[in-house]
């Protein structure tokens, strides 16, 4: 399945904002804004942030002030990649169709690069031109909340290291997707929701549909690991059985899988029948996110 039409627009506002953000690749100290700025533009969809900046067209007619919001949604899911990569982690060597941060910048760096793209985050959302300070600390609560340890993308992490080489339940499972993924998924949909002026029962209904929609995006990432070359992933393939990974194909099988995501996705789809058509791009979105193949 194709990206959507309108995808490509909202990549150009995505990355033009990016670009404003970030320091220069020759500020000092130059060697840590190389590695920022070299993980952030290697080629990644933007598909949090895009569910942010969408999410918040539900409320808002001018979605300008939310970008900032999208693009620290984007600086904490790179850093995670960085960290994730990392010898001690997942050791790997290819992301994002390139080498790894820390090899072609040596460990230590990568680590600061992940480091300084997490503080660079919060600083971003700090100040972001939310129409009130409540409402920005509000966006800020609901990221730090999902990249964190708590049902948040820390903790999945934790779990699903600790899961690595065991058998494992479905609840476990189930919870290290829901954490690993799912939770800044999650984040950026509700966070997008909030800074576009959501009320409470929106925002637990963007809540259901963000974790819903990004627990089927995980699994579906379970399958491709299966099924696609690393040329086509841009990672490499094969990884989750190699490290004995604690995954739904591994537990359910590959076609079982398949239809749990289909069935999450459903559910997550139910959430925005409330919008009608003004949901249209955000519901193109999701379901380009489970029928995709690389």
């Amino acid at each position: 399945m194709k990206v959507p039409d309108f995808f490509e627009s909202d990549l150009k506002v995505i990355d033009a904002e990016l670009e404003k953000l970030m320091p220069p690749e020759d500020t000092p100290p130059a060697s840590i804004h190389r590695a920022m700025r070299y993980s952030v533009f290697a080629g990644g969809k933007r598909l949090r942030p895009i569910l942010c900046y969408e999410a918040s067209r539900l409320y808002t007619l001018n979605p300008e002030p939310v970008v900032p919001v999208a693009c620290a949604v984007e600086f904490i899911h790179t850093y995670s990649l960085i960290h994730d990569d990392l010898p001690a982690l997942d050791n790997d060597d290819l992301r994002r169709g390139k080498q790894t941060c820390h090899k072609v910048f040596g460990e230590a760096i990568a680590i600061l690069a992940g480091d300084a793209l997490l503080t660079l985050a919060f600083k971003t959302l700090a100040e972001a031109p939310l129409d009130t300070a409540m409402r920005r600390v509000n966006v800020l609560a609901e990221i730090a909340n999902a990249a964190g340890t708590v049902k948040g993308m820390v903790g999945g992490q934790v779990a699903d290291l600790e899961a690595e080489g065991k058998q494992v339940t479905p609840e476990a499972l189930e919870y290290i997707h829901r954490s690993k993924t799912a939770a800044l998924i999650r984040g950026a949909v509700t966070a997008g929701g909030i800074a576009g002026g959501a009320g409470d029962a929106h925002i637990e209904r963007l809540r259901r549909f963000g974790e819903q929609i990004g627990w089927a995006f995980q699994i579906v990432d379970d399958i491709l690991d299966v099924e696609e070359s690393s040329a086509a992933l841009g990672k490499t393939a094969g990884k989750d059985e190699a490290q004995k990974k604690a995954t739904y194909p591994a537990l359910y099988g590959v076609e079982k899988s398949r239809e749990i995501a289909d069935d999450l996705s459903k559910k997550a789809l139910k959430e925005l029948d409330c919008y009608g058509e003004r949901a249209g791009r955000l519901r193109a979105l999701s379901q380009f996110l489970v029928a995709r193949r690389t």
